[in-house]
């Protein structure tokens, strides 16, 4: 077993990515930050580090367990890493979903059919019970 991966091969190899290139990208971008600092794709990472995923809204987190540059089946993954994001991370998530529906912003264009299917059942509930003879 390796001592030391590249950051980019490592996160392809776990899955996070769904290429290499994908994630090199990522880092040079900024979106990857390893005790709250960026870090360039060639960076070298070591079990124990904790790693830092930008992808907005929330920042998600995982601990290093083992290293490998190879890319590894999807029930392989959790014996590599283990994901340590914070609840209130998950919460942030959750209610930008949910306000997202609420907050469109007028002239963004025609409502989604999950949009659509939500708003004809609100209004059926609450506006038209009443009025059918």
């Amino acid at each position: 077993m390796k001592e030391e991966v590249r950051i980019d091969k490592w996160l392809w190899a776990m899955r996070l990515f769904k290429t290499r290139s994908i994630a090199a990208d990522a880092c040079k971008k900024g979106k990857i930050m390893i005790s709250g600092q960026n870090i360039k794709p060639s960076r070298t990472i070591k079990v124990g580090d904790i790693i830092q995923i930008r992808k907005s809204p929330i920042i998600y987190s995982f601990r290093v367990l083992a290293l490998t540059e190879n890319r590894l089946g999807a029930k392989l993954v959790p014996e590599y890493m283990e994901n340590v994001t914070t609840s209130d991370q998950y919460e942030l998530l959750e209610t930008t979903k949910i306000s997202g529906f609420i907050n469109r912003d007028k002239g963004t264009g025609r409502p989604t059919k999950k949009e659509r299917r939500d708003l004809d059942e609100f209004l059926s509930d609450t506006f038209f019970d009443d009025e059918i003879d």
